[in-house]
């Protein structure tokens, strides 16, 4: 998950966290509140109707009366004043009955919706019943009890709930929305950062990270710029010992060309000779002349052979007839090959004239290699070899490509065992330069794209 999207849906739930325990807040307050009036209330109501009570007594011989509280005279203006909205009040005056009076329940707010009402009714319950003696003096002459209207209270509370959710809500959202901003423009430098770790990842050793001011960032910065550095280095070295193992394998070539065409060809071509003299001279002896014949051939066999492995391990031919000759010339030994159903074609695009020395010889090492993993790994037809000159970004280049009908895939290629697509590898990264193996129509495609660079620094020594 993008970090961006993770710190927003954590802040989000931050939010959604607060607002639950307000609305819990305001839920539990408005509950005591409410509780409260209706405690209030109730002494209220009690204080006024023990002095109405008491008035009438004294005043209007209320002694000699049947009954002592003036039940006609209680339901008035004077008595709904000290009932608070929402609170029913019900006096019970002596052994009479009840008498209930409830004030402003239809002011108060909007009904609530059901789901609200069974979530209030869930979690509150019902209210307590408050009760006061209608005289502390007079306990028999009845009691004031008071209790909030379930419909009411539920309203209130709806009513207060509403109010703090659309003002929390739009809260919210504004410091959502400022947030979010703020966290966008804070993690803009890891935008910055991934695209330094890409071009890393593309070789591109050069580029380096901006300091930051977040300290955090800023220690990210310079640890990847550190890595950089230390990258560039390693590559150059390893570059340089490549170049190197190279130069030392060609020589090692050259010396064992050498020494094959001098030792091993001579000796194959004094057997040959022998064997010719052998049969001259055993003219009488059929049997004799047959196996001097047999060694003739075995060592004209051997000779080709051994001209096949000069011609691989040789390259002065890079360096005495050219690349494009060279080319062509390995493209002509392998069409000459009697055991290949295969036809290879060779396409150069552009002057390959006056490339450094060390570069044409890794260009023909790599198509060589290229030709070769192609006739080994499949059953090709028809395999096409293309050196072009190109202009690589502004800077002058070989693309090398050899494409096949063989039929094999990638997962076989690379699954190959010998060590041909990785010399490749190596070789054009020493040159600076990048592969791609991709799948053609009916085969396989290897393309090297080299950068050439001036003969002075391709010819220097590690």
């Amino acid at each position: 998950m993008n970090l961006f999207v993770h710190l927003v849906l954590r802040l989000a739930g931050v939010v959604l966290v607060c607002l639950a325990c307000a609305v819990g807040w305001v839920l539990i307050d408005t509950h005591r509140a409410i509780e409260k009036e209706a405690s209030a209330s109730a002494d209220r109501v009690a204080n006024a109707l023990e002095t109405l009570y008491w008035r009438e007594l004294l005043w209007r011989g209320g002694l000699s009366r049947e009954h002592l509280v003036p039940i006609p005279d209680w339901e008035t203006m004077a008595t709904m004043k000290v009932i608070s909205p929402g609170v029913c009040i019900t006096v019970t005056p002596g052994n009479e009955a009840p008498r209930r009076l409830c004030s402003q329940l239809e002011t108060i707010s909007d009904p609530a919706p059901a789901w609200f009402q069974a979530f209030y009714d869930h979690v509150f319950g019902a209210y307590a019943r408050v009760e006061r003696p209608l005289t502390a003096r007079q306990p028999m002459a009845g009691v004031v009890a008071a209790e909030p209207d379930r419909g009411a209270a539920v309203r209130q509370a709806w009513q207060r709930t509403d109010v703090v959710l659309s003002v929390a809500a739009l809260l919210a959202a504004g410091i959502g929305v400022l947030a979010a901003a703020v966290i966008g423009q804070s993690l803009m430098p890891a935008r910055t950062i991934v695209a330094g770790l890409r071009r890393l990842e593309r070789g591109d050793y050069s580029y380096r990270l901006p300091g930051y001011r977040t300290a955090e960032f800023d220690r990210i910065s310079r640890a990847v710029n550190d890595l950089t550095s230390r990258l560039a280095e390693t590559t150059a070295q390893r570059m340089a010992l490549t170049n190197r193992l190279f130069q030392v394998q060609e020589e090692e070539r050259r010396a064992l060309a050498r020494d094959l065409h001098d030792e091993f060809g001579q000796c194959l071509a004094a057997v040959g000779a022998l064997a010719t003299v052998i049969e001259l001279e055993a003219a009488d002896r059929p049997d004799l002349a047959k196996d001097a014949r047999s060694i003739r051939e075995t060592s004209k066999r051997m000779t080709a052979t051994l001209r096949g492995a000069l011609a691989r391990l040789r390259s002065q031919e890079v360096e005495e007839l050219g690349l494009e000759a060279s080319l062509a010339q390995l493209v002509a030994g392998w069409n000459a090959q009697k055991d290949r159903q295969a036809a290879f074609h060779l396409d150069i695009v552009g002057n390959l004239a006056g490339l450094p020395e060390a570069t044409s010889l890794s260009i023909y090492r790599i198509a060589q290699e290229c030709l070769t993993n192609a006739a080994r790994h499949g059953k090709p037809r028809d395999v096409r070899l293309q050196v072009q000159r190109v202009d690589a970004e502004g800077r002058d280049a070989v693309a090398v490509s050899v494409e096949d009908d063989g039929g094999g895939t990638l997962s076989r290629l690379g699954w190959a065992p010998g060590y041909g697509i990785l010399g490749i590898r190596e070789r054009v990264t020493a040159l600076g330069g990048s592969l791609s193996i991709s799948q053609a129509r009916w085969g396989v495609r290897v393309a090297a794209l080299i950068p050439l660079m001036p003969a002075r620094e391709a010819s220097a020594p590690a």
